[in-house]
């Protein structure tokens, strides 16, 4: 195996003499691999390895566990070990993200801390091929371009995935063959998340009855796409220089006569570039915004169409002119009824609902109840009526003791410093006029199991942004 990854370092230049390669070792079974074949690497090669290990501070024991194993590692194979702990559900809760896109976003701020402290210059993660099969599964239900459709690389920019030619399969025997042991991650066999569930329910299911090289003809396939795309770039960026120029004003001008001389695909991925460039963001772009830019060429003179982030594309005389205003108000959305038991969607946040109703078990405990800020249990014996889920009113307020004593949402808001712009959309989950939770913040201390509950009605919110966005592959 060690042939197969060396082979694949060389074909795409990731490591080269006098490297310090800053390692991102959790304890699984990935990371651990990519730990031994680094040290096997460098008996041939002048390198440095540098192990990188986040504490999320979710998992409690387990988390420490491995922290443990990972130290005990680096010390019996006299690699330095940085540790960063991290608390992810606060983090997630300050920045307003799922704990999942939190979660990925430390480890590469720690890595990244680790690049400069160290004076790396390499960071390598490990990804594998089952890796890179989710992230296309994903790519293609959420709606994709041509670069998505190349999945992850195997060098971006100073991130190198070396283990990105091994299938989960060979990592494990690998490592089963060594007898060396590893830490398993719990919450990879729950299903909270997005990846989790393409990971125990689609993936099998194409291995097992369609083929059994499923994982790897889909690296196969995403490794040609990666060529293409690096020439429909190169085609792009000559496109540019034939067709955008800026208006004194500073905003973004597509001349109308070259435009139109262009391949449909290429018009595409220059309205994108654009587009983004005029935003200075680009996740809510998608290609319902691109196709609508595209259009307006064929429109008169004066005609124009809002976009987001506040950018404004104008017909004009010479093209197409976007430019950026100040952003409007956000939205809310309305009021939804939740299905208990089911799922309810918020499109417009692109959230999802889950709600299960458990009975309580007769060795019942307060340690029992979850503390997750995305997961909640509640009494559901004393439920007035259905749950709505909905935004701000006017008069709401939640309980916040055991004596009943309650604060206005209001005031609540204003002490959590919530921004004024995210109130409106913040969603509440409410039984009659009363709120029962605030969704990453606060539930109502009335809905707390207790026990005298016989019902519980576990509730949990998962955010499903468009993230492209691969797991951390460590």
């Amino acid at each position: 195996m060690m042939k197969k990854i060396k082979e694949y370092i060389e074909k795409y230049h990731m490591i080269e003499a006098g490297d310090r390669i800053i390692a991102g070792i959790s304890g699984g079974a990935d990371s651990v691999c990519l730990f031994f074949e680094l040290l096997e690497l460098k008996k041939h090669t002048n390198i440095e390895i540098i192990a990188v290990h986040v504490n999320h501070g979710i998992r409690g024991e387990t988390a420490a566990r491995d922290e443990e194993f990972v130290q005990k590692l680096c010390e019996e194979y006299q690699v330095e070990c940085a540790v960063y702990h991290k608390n992810v559900e606060l983090i997630a809760k300050k920045r307003k993200q799922s704990v999942e896109e939190a979660g990925r976003i430390v480890r590469r701020e720690a890595f990244e801390k680790a690049l400069k402290e160290y004076r790396g210059t390499k960071i390598a993660t490990a990804h594998h091929q089952n890796d890179n099969a989710e992230t296309l599964l994903m790519n293609l239900a959420r709606g994709t371009g041509l670069k998505g459709l190349g999945g992850i690389r195997p060098v971006n920019g100073n991130v190198i995935r070396p283990l990105l030619c091994l299938t989960r399969r060979e990592i494990e025997d690998y490592l089963e063959e060594k007898k060396q042991s590893y830490c398993q991650d719990e919450t990879n066999e729950e299903d909270d998340y997005t990846r989790n569930r393409l990971r125990h329910f689609v993936i099998p299911v194409l291995e097992e009855q369609v083929n059994a090289q499923a994982v790897r003809h889909m690296n196969e396939a995403m490794e040609k796409m990666r060529q293409v795309w690096k020439y429909m770039e190169e085609q792009r960026q000559e496109a540019c220089r034939l067709c955008v120029s800026q208006t004194p004003e500073g905003d973004i001008c597509i001349k109308d006569r070259s435009f139109k001389k262009l391949q449909p695909v290429i018009q595409d991925l220059l309205v994108r570039t654009c587009l983004t460039n005029a935003a200075g963001e680009q996740q809510n772009i998608t290609m319902s915004h691109v196709e609508a830019i595209v259009r307006l060429f064929e429109k008169q003179s004066g005609r124009c169409i809002d976009l987001p982030y506040a950018v404004k594309a104008v017909r004009t005389y010479e093209g197409v002119v976007l430019s950026k205003g100040k952003e409007e108000k956000e939205q809310g959305f309305l009021p939804k009824k939740l299905k208990i038991p089911g799922i309810t969607t918020i499109p417009e946040l692109n959230l999802t609902i889950c709600c299960r109703i458990l009975e309580k078990p007769a060795d019942f405990s307060l340690k029992q109840v979850p503390q997750k800020a995305y997961t909640k249990w509640f009494d559901y014996d004393i439920m007035k009526s259905s749950l709505l889920v909905r935004t701000r009113q006017s008069k709401d307020c939640i309980a916040i003791d055991k004596t009943g004593k309650r604060q206005k949402i209001k005031s609540y808001f204003i002490n959590e410093k919530i921004p004024a712009k995210d109130r409106e959309k913040l969603p509440l989950i409410a039984d009659a006029g009363e709120i029962i939770w605030i969704p990453g913040y606060r539930m109502s201390s009335a809905y707390q199991v207790t026990q005298q509950t016989h019902r519980i009605l576990e509730i949990k919110v998962t955010e499903e942004k468009n993230r492209c966005q691969n797991r951390s592959g460590y």
